[in-house]
């Protein structure tokens, strides 16, 4: 027997059925009841704005479809970014709603993603001399260049497939890396 699903998981859910077919903004909340078979005010409920719906499927993807592999080296995190790329070429629709939610005011909870609280541990291991300051500005250079947004808009803006953007990603990550200062930086992987 199948466990009962809960009615907000029952709406991301169907809304990424309903992304095969159709882009976000295509994807009527009416049409979006009715997949889910229940009403469009039980919608609005659970989601009262489409930046709300649009935050929440965005990480509902990105936990079931996009999820980054453990890392706590900088060679484990270029490897699991690596992968996660090529996972984003594989289902690019899922990969844009993801990078389009990152653009949209936060409508959810503010605490730290696991993305930038991984990264910021890995640092804490390259990189131990780093102040907080510091790591957190490295942390979240890092963050952005791992992200669905940099990977759409490489993808998008200069049609580069996943191997291309994996360059492009590990050249950004030398850059940032090199810029540590002197004491922090012996200790970074290439």
């Amino acid at each position: 027997m199948e466990e009962p699903v809960d009615t907000a998981t029952a709406i991301l859910a169907s809304a990424s059925v309903l992304l095969r077919e159709s882009m976000f903004d295509d994807i009527s909340y009416r049409a979006l009841a009715d997949e889910v078979g229940i009403s469009e005010r039980t919608i609005y409920r659970q989601y009262p704005t489409r930046a709300h719906l649009l935050a929440a499927l965005s990480n509902w993807i990105e936990q079931t479809r996009f999820p980054l592999p453990p890392f706590v080296t900088v060679s484990d995190f270029r490897a699991a970014v690596h992968e996660r790329f090529r996972a984003f070429d594989a289902l690019p629709a899922y990969a844009y709603v993801g990078a389009r939610a990152s653009a949209v005011s936060p409508t959810l909870d503010t605490e730290p993603a696991y993305i930038t609280r991984a990264i910021e541990a890995m640092l804490d291991v390259a990189a131990p001399t780093l102040n907080r300051r510091d790591r957190r500005r490295v942390a979240a250079s890092l963050r952005y260049f791992s992200s669905a947004m940099f990977w759409s808009r490489l993808r998008t803006g200069f049609d580069l497939d996943a191997d291309e953007i994996c360059d492009a990603f590990d050249r950004a990550v030398d850059t940032v890396l090199a810029r540590l200062p002197s004491s922090s930086a012996t200790r970074a992987e290439p």
